[in-house]
C-alpha cells in the first residue's frame, strides 16, 4: 500500500483572519496530515509552515494517540468540539503542556480545524494586566504623594535658612551644624521628590530609533565606567526595523537595568567573570497592554548575576523597593514606567546564576 501524500499547505485569503489570534490555529486534512498553521501556531511548534506540512501534528506530542482518537471523533461529527489537554515534545527542553480544542470543518470535507493554548498563556495575560494596573495606581499615588511634599520641604528649608541668619554671633558655629543637617537632609529628600516626578516632567520626544544603536551607547557606557572584569556580549538580530520612540529613555531604560545588573556582578567581576548579554528579537502576534500587534521587539538583558532576591522579586518594579544596600529603588520602576510610554511590557525571570530582563515593545 503505497503512503498516504499530505495535502500542499495553504494559507487561503479565507483564512487570513486566523494570522490575528494570539492562540495557535491549525487545520489538518483528512490524512492527519497539517494543512495549515497560523503564525501563533509556527512560533508554538517552533517551524514554518512548509516544514509543518511534510508530517502530521500529533506526531509533535507525547501522546499521540490521544489527538488521533479525539480527531476521529470529531470527523465522525460525535461531538460539536471536543477538549483535550495535550503534551507537546520539545527537543533539548521540557515538554509543553497546551490545552487543545478540536472541530470538525464542513468544508474541505474531514478536515479538522485544532486550536491550541498553552496553559499558562492566558494566566501570563491576566498577570500583564494587573501589573499594568496596578503601576497606574502607582505612579498616580507617587505623583500625588511626591507634590504633597515638595511644598512643606521648601517651607522647612526656607526657614532654616532664615533661622540660621539670625543665629547669635555667640553660639554661630554650633547652632550653624543643626540648621545645616536640617538643610542638607531637605535638599536630600527635595531631589529624590524631583526624580520621582522626573518621568511626568520630562517631554516625550519620539523619533526613528534604531535599537541597536540604543544599545551599543548603552554598551560603551557600561564599559567605560566598568573597565575591567566585565564582559558584554552582543546577541543582535540585524533584521529589527527602525521603529519611532524616545531614543533617550530607552537609552536610559536599558542603561537602568544594565547598571543594576553590574552591581549585582561586583562579586564576579573581582573573579573576572561577570557577563552581562544585550539579545534583540523579532517576536510575532503578542499582546502588549491589552493591544493585539504583528511584530514586536523581543530585548533581553541577561546577567549571570547571583539572582534577585525571592523576598522583593513580585515587587522589583515598584518605586522604593532595591535589593541592594543604599539603592534608591528607583531605577527600574522610571524603565517600567519609560518602556509603557512606548505601550510595551517589561518583565523579569531571575534565579541564582541567571537574570533576564525581558522587554517587548510594538514594531511597524
Amino acid at each position: 500500500m503505497s503512503p498516504v501524500t499530505p495535502t500542499t499547505s495553504l494559507r487561503p485569503a479565507t483564512l487570513a483572519g486566523l494570522e490575528l489570534l494570539a492562540s495557535a490555529v491549525v487545520m489538518l486534512d483528512a490524512t492527519g496530515h497539517i494543512a495549515y498553521a497560523n503564525a501563533a501556531a509556527e512560533n508554538l511548534l517552533a517551524s514554518s509552515l512548509k516544514a509543518l506540512s511534510r508530517q502530521k501534528l500529533s506526531a509533535q506530542f507525547l501522546n499521540p494517540d490521544e489527538l488521533d482518537h479525539i480527531c476521529a471523533q470529531a470527523r465522525e461529527h460525535k461531538f460539536s468540539d471536543l477538549r483535550q489537554d495535550l503534551a507537546l515534545e520539545r527537543a533539548g527542553r521540557d515538554p509543553l503542556h497546551v490545552h487543545s480544542i478540536v472541530s470538525a470543518l464542513d468544508e474541505p470535507p474531514g478536515h479538522i480545524l485544532i486550536e491550541l493554548r498553552e496553559h499558562l498563556q492566558h494566566l501570563k495575560l491576566d498577570r500583564e494586566e494587573r501589573i499594568l494596573d496596578q503601576s497606574q495606581v502607582n505612579k498616580e499615588l507617587i505623583r500625588n504623594l511626591a507634590h504633597e511634599i515638595k511644598n512643606p520641604l521648601g517651607g522647612i528649608r526656607g526657614a532654616a535658612q532664615l533661622l540660621e541668619m539670625e543665629l547669635p554671633a555667640l553660639h554661630a558655629v554650633q547652632l550653624r551644624e543643626y540648621t545645616q543637617v536640617i538643610i542638607k537632609e531637605a535638599d536630600r529628600l527635595q531631589t529624590l521628590v524631583d526624580r520621582l516626578l522626573a518621568p511626568h516632567r520630562r517631554p516625550h520626544i519620539v523619533g526613528d530609533v534604531n535599537i541597536h544603536e540604543v544599545l551599543e551607547r548603552v554598551r560603551s557606557l557600561m564599559l567605560a565606567e566598568f573597565p575591567s572584569g566585565l564582559t558584554i556580549l552582543r546577541d543582535y538580530d540585524a533584521s529589527i526595523p527602525e521603529f519611532r520612540g524616545d531614543k533617550e529613555q530607552l537609552i536610559q531604560t536599558v542603561l537602568n537595568i544594565a547598571h543594576n545588573a553590574a552591581q549585582a556582578l561586583a562579586a564576579q567581576m573581582e573573579e573576572g567573570d561577570a557577563q552581562i548579554v544585550l539579545k534583540t528579537r523579532v517576536a510575532r502576534q503578542v499582546t502588549l497592554a491589552k493591544v493585539r500587534y504583528g511584530l514586536a521587539l523581543d530585548l533581553h538583558i541577561i546577567d549571570n548575576g547571583p539572582g534577585i532576591a525571592p523576598q522583593i522579586r513580585d515587587r522589583i518594579f515598584y518605586p522604593l523597593v532595591s535589593g541592594r544596600e543604599g539603592g534608591s529603588g528607583l531605577g527600574l520602576t522610571l524603565a517600567q514606567t519609560f518602556v509603557q510610554q512606548h505601550m510595551g511590557v517589561i518583565e523579569c525571570d531571575s534565579r541564582p546564576g541567571y537574570t533576564d530582563f525581558r522587554i517587548l515593545l510594538p514594531l511597524p
